[in-house]
């Protein structure tokens, strides 16, 4: 299994750039990295320039790639990755989220060989970033992409989708933890909190 985390974004509504934010010692991006790591035979960090990013991990499992077209958003950020990726499905994350449930991810990749997508939903709301996604999904994010339609969800009618649905997600992370992901200062003041509250170290 490959895992994706996208870091391409331009932290509009953070200031800057937001991987670089510690938490009790750690970026997020190490962070997510050190999540992720038990599950991925490779790790690939989608960025929005060319050069590596400063605060990524050095490993040699680890790749930095560019976004293929920048400023598209996260659909155009999974593609980039699925592009490169030398496993068949990958798990992918947003770079800030730093409490993702191993144990669910794990329920996730065991569902993950009979579909083309493995997401979260809980209600109406579905978890686009922290999915399981197929290589299968390159050629209508392809059209997709060619059609400037650009939002995730527009994928998952086209492909075989499995929704992993809020009582399922529960049995793994009934505080959905997982899908606490940082774009203001107080998200970041709230996450430091909670790493030390519940003992989330890692």
């Amino acid at each position: 299994m490959t895992s994706i985390i996208l870091a391409g974004g331009n932290s509009s509504r953070f200031g800057w750039n937001k991987a670089l934010e510690i938490i009790n010692g750690k970026n997020l991006v190490q962070r997510v990295v050190n999540r992720l790591i038990s599950l991925s035979k490779e790790i690939i960090i989608v960025t929005a320039r060319r050069e590596s990013l400063s605060c990524s991990p050095s490993s040699p499992m680890i790749k930095t790639v560019a976004d293929i077209h920048p400023g598209k958003g996260p659909l155009c950020g999974i593609y980039s990755g699925l592009v490169i990726s030398s496993c068949s499905r990958a798990i992918v994350v947003g770079c800030d989220m730093p409490f993702l449930n191993i144990d669910l991810l794990n329920y996730m990749t065991q569902l993950s060989p009979a579909f083309d997508i493995v997401i979260p939903r809980i209600g109406e709301r579905i978890e686009p970033l922290c999915a399981i996604y197929s290589k299968n999904c390159l050629v209508p994010i392809h059209k997709l992409l060619k059609r400037n339609e650009l939002r995730v969800g527009e994928l998952f009618s086209v492909v075989r989708t499995r929704y992993v649905e809020e009582d399922e997600i529960d049995k793994f992370d009934p505080e959905h933890l997982s899908f606490f992901n940082i774009n203001t200062q107080a998200d970041l003041d709230e996450a430091r909190r909670l790493a030390v509250e519940k003992c989330l170290l890692l």
